[in-house]
């Protein structure tokens, strides 16, 4: 039977794309494990809100893969869900920032940076396994855009733990953190 699904359809319907949402759910959940235990470790509000974001985007990989096939209302429905989701990952990074502020605990610099590196690598071979993807419909595009502002959000975790180690202040974590719950809530808008 011939399928007779536009050209954005079959891309969300072929194989390839359903191989990469489950390498990419798989990278995002073991890296989420990782910064979770590292944040804590590590008492860095950074890592957690990039944790927070491993999360998200780990939902988002699993949430895609059951919505492949199905008509667009319910495609549209989903994503409309995963926006308002990194909006609200967004507003919960903002009050971690917060409490982290009011203990004055400043992070552990080298377990931020080593992380950081370790999640970097692992979005980007995320997003170079999702960039042909990247141009379909609103589903595809939230897959997209949550590899990319992971991408961003590492450099940028390693730069507060540069931050940190170079002046043993807290601020470089809490600047950092308060940028990522910027980039969710701006994410989750323009999805």
């Amino acid at each position: 039977m011939a399928c007779n699904c536009s050209p954005v359809q079959q891309k969300t319907l072929s194989p390839k794309f359903k191989k990469a949402l489950w390498i990419a759910l798989i990278i995002n959940l073991a890296m989420f494990l990782i910064e979770v235990f590292g944040g804590m470790y590590a008492n860095s509000s950074a890592l957690w809100a990039d944790a927070l974001d491993f999360a998200g985007d780990s939902m988002n990989y699993a949430i895609s893969l059951v919505v492949i096939g199905m008509s667009l209302y319910w495609r549209a429905t989903v994503a409309l869900l995963k926006g308002w989701t990194m909006l609200l990952f967004g507003i919960f990074v903002l009050v971690k920032a917060g409490y982290a502020y009011s203990q004055g605990i400043v992070p552990e610099a080298m377990t931020m940076g080593v992380i950081g590196v370790a999640a970097l690598v692992a979005n980007v071979v995320v997003a170079v396994i999702l960039y042909a993807f990247r141009e379909g419909d609103s589903n595809m595009q939230s897959v997209w855009r949550c590899s990319r502002n992971d991408a961003i959000g590492n450099l940028a975790v390693i730069f507060a733990a540069v931050g940190v180690f170079g002046t043993g202040s807290m601020y470089p974590d809490l600047v950092v953190a308060l940028i990522m719950a910027g980039l969710g809530i701006s994410s989750g808008y323009s999805v």
